[in-house]
């Protein structure tokens, strides 16, 4: 059976148009199916290099073989004692500190155990100062911290006799010496300290405090 010839060009040209609209989608629906082939081929690769070669196991050994238990977890031990020294060595502001002070002229401080001459003799400067620090003008939480590690370190070099400045107040609000109050407690909770005084006018009077420290440890000879 012939087709029906053509009645115009116009008939022509949309024969034309139809044969090349259907051309363009066969072309949109082959670049479809090659893009998912090509999509699909990538994840199958990028899966293969995730999780390397993958073999079966053999029938027999595939249902007998026995799953191995997770491992625990190992403790972090040194973890943990490393946390509990800090805790040890932090310096609580909730500590009362009154109760433990000697009420005298300038409320002086001697761990229990310890003689009042101990007190008096750090008063009349029996032991040679050997290091200071100075923590007038730190906030509060810098001061804590600046105390802490210089007691640990005089302690580490052997000094028994060491001077901590927290100066007069005359710069706090109301002109009252908060810091030093929080010096006092903590230097209590200090197991290097043995005993402190209000140093004498030449040392820094009621500004500074005159601590004595534990002696360190000597290594016993073998």
């Amino acid at each position: 059976m012939k087709a029906a010839p053509l009645k115009d060009l116009s008939e022509l040209k949309r024969l034309k148009m139809e044969i090349e609209r259907q051309a363009r989608v066969r072309a949109e629906q082959e670049a479809a199916r090659l893009e998912a082939q090509r999509l699909q081929q990538a994840q199958q690769q990028l899966f293969a290099r995730s999780v390397g070669p993958v073999r079966p196991l053999a029938g027999k050994h595939r249902q007998n073989r026995p799953v191995a238990a997770a491992r625990p977890q190992p403790v972090p031990v040194q973890h943990r004692l490393d946390e509990q020294a800090v805790m040890r060595e932090a310096l609580s502001d909730d500590f009362d500190v009154e109760t433990l002070l000697d009420t005298d002229e300038a409320l002086s401080y001697r761990r229990p155990g310890l003689g009042p001459d101990v007190v008096r003799k750090l008063r009349r400067g029996g032991w040679r100062l050997q290091g200071q620090i100075d923590l007038h003008g730190l906030r509060r939480e810098d001061a804590r911290q600046a105390l802490a590690d210089f007691i640990r370190e005089a302690n580490k070099q052997g000094w028994r006799c060491v001077r901590v400045v927290h100066g007069k107040g005359l710069g706090s609000p109301g002109k009252t010496p908060v810091l030093k109050g929080r010096v006092q407690s903590w230097l209590v909770q200090k197991k290097e300290v043995l005993a402190f005084v209000q140093a004498r006018p030449a040392e820094g009077g009621a500004g500074a405090l005159v601590v004595l420290l534990a002696p360190t440890a000597q290594p016993s000879a073998t």
